[in-house]
């Protein structure tokens, strides 16, 4: 039978703790970030794969009007050929983490053409972000307009 020195053990035991410590380390604000700018992307080019990625199978967005869609209908809305999203620009944006939940706001400004129409929209945003598998995914998106002064 071997022996296994105390001190060996505790090193042993050290180190697994450490690499599973590090494994479920909650992912920086800087990744978020990135999921936040490849879903603008994606939405201003009818990326619609990568808004299949991005989204969860039971995403819900609520716009500006208070109308909500679903994942497919918020991926058919933006595969509408008569909507020519021009911008889409987010700022002052804040990350907070709570363990597999990433909880975003910020300003959103787009502007575009839709149905022949140009529309312009300056909004606040609130997304909410989940791991879910180990993979991110937009599980909750709410667009209002701010008050006037």
């Amino acid at each position: 039978m071997i022996k296994i020195s105390p001190l060996i053990l505790a090193g042993l035991v050290a180190w697994t703790l450490v690499s599973a410590a590090t494994q479920n380390q909650p992912v920086s604000t800087s990744k978020i970030l990135g999921f936040e700018n490849k879903w603008n992307a994606a939405y201003k080019h009818g990326d619609i794969a990568a808004m299949e990625s991005l989204l969860a199978e039971d995403f819900i967005i609520t716009l500006e009007d208070g109308s909500t869609f679903s994942k497919s209908g918020y991926i058919a809305h933006n595969g509408d050929t008569t909507l020519h999203v021009e911008i889409t620009e987010m700022s002052g944006v804040n990350v907070r983490m709570h363990g597999s939940v990433a909880v975003v706001t910020g300003a959103y400004h787009e502007k575009g053409v839709f149905r022949g129409k140009p529309y312009e929209y300056h909004d606040r945003f609130t997304d909410v972000w989940m791991n879910k598998n180990g993979k991110w995914q937009v599980i909750a998106s709410h667009y209002s307009i701010p008050v006037s002064d």
